[in-house]
């Protein structure tokens, strides 16, 4: 008997957030604004922003969108998160990441009024996820990856979790946050040693390390599920666009281990479908509140 393996999409759940969070915006009294720090202007950044501003708008949420210039100094960038902690009417607040090497990032992030702290950045919101409290603000794509789960019926309390990549927005909070709903998690970095073996022994494999299609067929075995968070540039003649007009690929070479593991999110259409909506929850979420 020939097994089909699960293609984990995230695409449609995405359309039915964002159905849900438009109905959610038209009972409320105010209209939802996140507010955007960009610091220099990559490309990259300047296309993942643009990708917030059009969910936003689908939903009927404002988003606000100010440059910095890269030379910009500490106090300047302090002092126009304080502005924004301020103002009545910015619920949300966001620095894009990356920030240029002249910046603290970890006391830029902590200026952002955690009542505001969309991205669930801050050290209060850190705090939250350590104790599994009742206020966590996960971060977008770590939510995106439970949802991910979550939409499919895929059990993770008693299964063994395999963690590939140790980030703080995505490898250290989606770990943390899945030992708090029971499972067994293991973080595996540059300085794993058999990190083959590791890998198959998951019941669930997520792979963020940003290395394209380094996980192939020898990293997996049949029955796991795996979930790709990779988005690398690719030059593939037959490109799949996520974000502008660049092509991606994942972490996971999808080709080879989509024909052995049971489920398996794609790239470009799988988690990353996920992490923008999963941002405008938390700003749904903070508005709520």
């Amino acid at each position: 008997m020939v097994m089909t393996t699960q293609i984990l999409e995230g695409i449609s759940l995405r359309n039915s957030t964002i159905e849900r969070l438009s109905t959610k915006i038209k009972l409320l009294s105010v209209q939802p604004t996140l507010a955007v720090i960009q610091i220099g202007n990559l490309a990259d950044s300047t296309a993942f922003i643009k990708a917030k501003k059009a969910f936003g708008d689908k939903i009927g949420a404002r988003v606000t969108h100010t440059i910095l210039p890269d030379k910009i100094k500490m106090d300047g960038v302090v002092a126009l998160i304080k502005k924004l902690n301020a103002d009545s009417s910015v619920q949300g607040i966001l620095v894009q990441l990356p920030l240029p090497s002249h910046l603290d990032k970890h006391t830029i992030i902590d200026t952002i009024d955690p009542k505001k702290d969309v991205d669930g950045l801050t050290s209060t919101h850190t705090q939250e996820l350590w104790e599994d409290g009742s206020d966590i603000i996960l971060p977008a794509t770590a939510r995106g990856i439970l949802a991910l789960l979550d939409h499919y019926n895929i059990q993770v309390e008693g299964k063994k979790v395999v963690v590939v990549g140790r980030s703080t927005l995505v490898g250290k909070p989606t770990a943390i946050a899945l030992l708090n709903r029971n499972a067994t998690v293991i973080i595996c970095h540059r300085g794993t040693e058999n990190l083959k073996e590791e890998t198959r022994r998951a019941d669930i494999l997520i792979v963020a390390i940003g290395k394209a299609k380094f996980i192939n067929k020898d990293f997996v075995r049949s029955g796991q599920v795996v979930i790709d968070v990779g988005i690398n540039i690719t030059s593939e003649s037959k490109p799949r666009q996520e974000v502008g007009k660049k092509s991606f690929v994942g972490d996971v070479d999808f080709e080879e281990v989509s024909k052995i593991v049971s489920a398996i999110s794609p790239v470009p259409g799988g988690v990353g479908a996920m992490t923008v909506a999963s941002l405008f929850e938390n700003l749904l979420d903070i508005v709520e509140k």
